[in-house]
């Protein structure tokens, strides 16, 4: 019993463990970043990942230096112990720390219903070892006892005869029944591992196996094809951009901090979702090698379309600093007030208006759909461009063919003409069309000229039906209004007397006339011509709306 006089001291209960996040890392992902964290701290130059989904395991093996049994009471245990306390920021080879504050272990001892681990220094003859057993550590948060008070289990060396054999030195950590199961299989795991672990492939010093096989950049190379455009941002030594063979655009673009890293781009939003997973790759920030924030252009929304495209690595090591601690509890994200932070971030923003603009005007330029919202080109013009965009595709040629690139260039020759043709057609066509129905609701007769028109059009339609041997119907509709083109329609609605002092729809489609013959011969018109025709319709627009609307 305690009484005065006493020298009393903190005690804490195994609940705290609770409260501190125990149950915090829900991402089977963090927790295998938080183990090779781990190794990459402990100078390792390789760390192992086998994992057996029938039996729901998980082993995470290293070489580096291990640890003593003092090393596993005092460091591994203690949570909450930084291997930065001594004003440490890198390891004996020169690596910077990427553990600081000591509670992601937090995510090792919980994941699963039993943990062991094993660790071994080069001097050591044997093992030290320790198993969690998280019913037992549930029962004694409920029991309420001290740490002191729970004893961890000891190690079946049994189990673990594979995995110790010729292991001279290092830790291996041994997941019994994965808390939320291993639903990823081996390529996916490949896949985000090189993501994701931008450390072990950029350092040519730590390498990360999954089984027998090394994670390298091939295992992105599904998506190295598919990347159009890279924008580099200052600077950077990545491998992974050697391998974009396929680019279209690079731009380098500047900015007055140190940051380093790329955007890039795909070919279409599909291509950066991880088959069978919710995952989607995104622009991502790396401090000191390791994925500190996922997606981060979530912090500087743009709502354009671009986004949707886009994935990539921001680096910016100077958000780990000694004397600030600038990451979340859950170290999944950046404290999101704080200064350095938003300075990253009004950089990025720069950025990514360069890449916005930029995309757009290169999407256009390989005559794929762009920027809906990027004012560069008129809504009418957007739309023409997607569609001879989506026409001119069934003309692209076989890679092997040796006429690809001449038919590529007849194709991208037709652009600028396809567009203004496109959206010219749709406004005879509706044009049209509208004076049609106007003169059907109005029930004005044809007059002799018309009937006449329409007769040798008939006429001449049953001839070229004939030739072609087509005895189907052609036009859906069996009115003679059909037959009539602009200037016959007009001179039914609006007939001016004098045409060379009166303005009215029928001299203005007599104007038009000519042009829109061309337009529907599918011809290239010239400048001169696209100017004629677009006063001339502006003229015939207004005077249909107001004889629609009854002026």
């Amino acid at each position: 019993m305690a009484k005065q006089g006493d020298q009393f001291s903190f005690e804490i209960s195994l609940s705290v463990l609770n409260h501190l996040g125990r149950n915090l890392y829900r991402s089977f992902m963090t927790v295998l970043g938080e183990a090779i964290s781990n190794s990459w701290d402990a100078d390792a130059t390789n760390v192992w990942i086998y994992i057996d989904k029938e039996k729901n395991s998980l082993v995470i093996k290293d070489d580096g230096y291990g640890m003593t049994a003092e090393d596993f009471q005092n460091k591994f245990l203690k949570i909450g112990y930084s291997k930065r306390k001594d004003g440490s920021i890198s390891t004996s080879k020169g690596r910077s720390f990427i553990g600081r504050k000591g509670i992601g272990k937090l995510a090792l001892l919980s994941c699963a219903d039993k943990i062991s681990v094993l660790s071994k220094t080069k001097d050591a003859e044997k093992y030290i070892d320790g198993v969690i057993d998280n019913s037992d550590l549930d029962q004694a948060i409920t029991d309420d006892l001290t740490p002191q008070q729970y004893k961890l289990g000891s190690v079946e060396y049994d189990k673990f005869r594979s995995f110790t054999s010729k292991h001279h030195h290092g830790t291996i950590i041994y997941f019994e029944n994965v808390t939320d199961g291993i639903k990823n299989n081996a390529e996916i795991l490949k896949k985000l591992i090189a993501l994701y672990f931008r450390f072990s492939l950029l350092d040519n010093s730590f390498n990360i196996w999954l089984g027998t096989e090394k994670i390298t950049y091939e295992n992105l190379s599904e998506l190295a094809d598919k990347t159009q455009f890279l924008w580099i941002i200052n600077e950077i030594n990545d491998p992974y951009i050697a391998t974009l063979e396929k680019l279209k655009e690079t731009r380098i673009v500047k900015r007055p901090i140190a940051i380093k890293g790329f955007i890039a781009s795909v070919e279409t939003p599909k291509e950066l979702k991880i088959a069978d997973i919710e995952e989607k790759i995104g622009v991502d920030l790396f401090v000191n090698g390791r994925l500190r924030e996922k997606d981060i252009l979530k912090h500087i929304p743009t709502a354009r379309i671009v986004e949707s495209y886009l994935y990539g690595q921001v680096h910016f090591n100077e958000l780990d600093e000694p004397e600030k601690d600038r990451f979340t509890s859950s170290r999944e994200g950046i404290v999101a007030n704080d200064p350095k932070f938003q300075e990253l971030l009004d950089h990025l923003k720069a950025v990514l208006t360069r890449v916005i603009d930029d995309w757009d005007k290169w999407r256009n330029k390989i005559n794929e759909d762009g920027d809906p919202d990027n004012p560069r080109y008129s809504k009418r013009d957007r739309k023409s461009r997607e569609l001879f965009n989506a026409v001119s595709g069934d003309y692209s040629l076989p890679k092997k063919s040796k006429n690809k690139e001449v038919v590529n260039q007849w194709v991208n020759e037709l652009v600028d003409d396809a567009q203004f043709n496109f959206s010219s057609y749709a406004e005879c066509f509706i044009s049209e069309n509208l004076v049609r129905k106007y003169i059907e609701d109005k029930k004005i007769p044809l007059s002799p000229e018309a009937k006449k028109t329409v007769s040798d059009f008939k006429q001449k339609e049953m001839a070229n039906k004939g030739k072609g041997n087509i005895s189907i119907d052609i036009r859906r509709l069996a009115s003679d209004l059909s037959y009539l083109s602009m200037d016959d329609l007009a001179n039914l609605v609006d007939k001016v007397k004098e045409p060379v002092k009166e303005a009215g729809l029928s001299r203005d489609a007599n104007e038009y006339k000519p042009i829109r013959d061309a337009l529907a011969h599918t011809a290239l018109l010239t400048d001169a011509a696209k100017n004629k025709l677009n006063s001339v319709y502006e003229n015939i627009k207004g005077r249909i709306r107001s004889l629609l609307s009854g002026q």
